[in-house]
């Protein structure tokens, strides 16, 4: 594996937050197509094949490490933005949906991270984005998002999206804490993950919570998102369902929306 590139960064905002990373002579960083919000001159853009950290190991390496990220969902591409310049630049990423950026440091949580396959945004040069198979059976068949996970590897800066507020915690050894699947944004690979049955029909029926929720075992520390991108967009569908053009419609539209505050 390549060595990292030892970046700089800053997050800026609040509810629709990006990061700024500067970048010394010849250091880059990798990011999924279309995450680049700004890059000063002196910065140039490279698509790759595959993630970049591999490509040293020539076109059979990348072509693995592009088939990976396939199997996630995500493109064969990634951007390269590395700093061809004398002086320090700088490339800014921004989050596709309202909430948190995580900075989180390889080195710092034992170089591996396994995050749901839309969580992560940009990294150092070097840090390599692969995939990871839950081996749990429940979570295989039941898991949905949770049963192939991104795997980012290295000892360098990643940063990840979280939606809503982020939730950190280190699990004890042998500590359980039960979750909605799309909350989980990433977690240490000595946590064990997998998917249980919610265990009363009557529950899964009328709780509105679905029949499984995953589990999460410890050793080792979590990030939890309180609001998933799919419980928004399902939110924003239902919503437009509902009202929109059948209640703008109606004799009484106008009079609901002005007894229901809009205007």
């Amino acid at each position: 594996m390549n060595p990292m590139h030892e970046i700089d960064y800053e997050i800026h905002g609040d509810a629709m937050q990006f990061v700024e990373i500067e970048l010394d002579p010849m250091e880059a960083a990798v990011a999924e197509a279309g995450g680049m919000m700004y890059m000063q001159d002196g910065i140039e853009m490279e698509t790759i094949f595959g993630d970049g950290s591999q490509q040293n190991s020539g076109f059979l390496g990348a072509l693995m490490g592009a088939g990976k990220r396939l199997l996630t969902g995500e493109s064969l591409f990634m951007t390269v933005f590395q700093n061809r310049s004398q002086g320090k630049k700088r490339v800014a990423f921004g989050a596709p949906y309202p909430g948190k950026i995580i900075p989180v440091k390889l080195s710092e949580i034992g170089g591996e991270i396994w995050a749901q396959k839309d969580s992560f945004l940009c990294a150092a040069k070097g840090v390599s984005v692969g995939i990871a198979f839950n081996k749990k059976i429940g979570a295989g068949f039941f898991g949905g998002e949770g049963f192939i996970m991104q795997r980012l590897q290295g000892d360098g800066w990643t940063f990840l999206n979280a939606g809503g507020n982020i939730y950190e915690r280190v699990l004890a050894p042998g500590e359980l804490l039960r979750v909605d699947t799309g909350c989980i944004v990433g977690f240490q690979p000595t946590v064990d993950f997998d998917i249980q049955f919610v265990g009363k029909i009557k529950s899964a029926l009328f709780g509105g919570e679905g029949l499984f929720f995953a589990t999460l075992r410890g050793p080792g520390k979590i990030w939890l998102q309180s609001l998933p991108l799919s419980r928004m967009a399902n939110r924003i569908v239902a919503a437009s369902r509902a009202g929109g053009q059948k209640e703008e419609g109606s004799v009484l539209g106008g009079l609901g929306n002005l007894l229901g505050g809009d205007r």
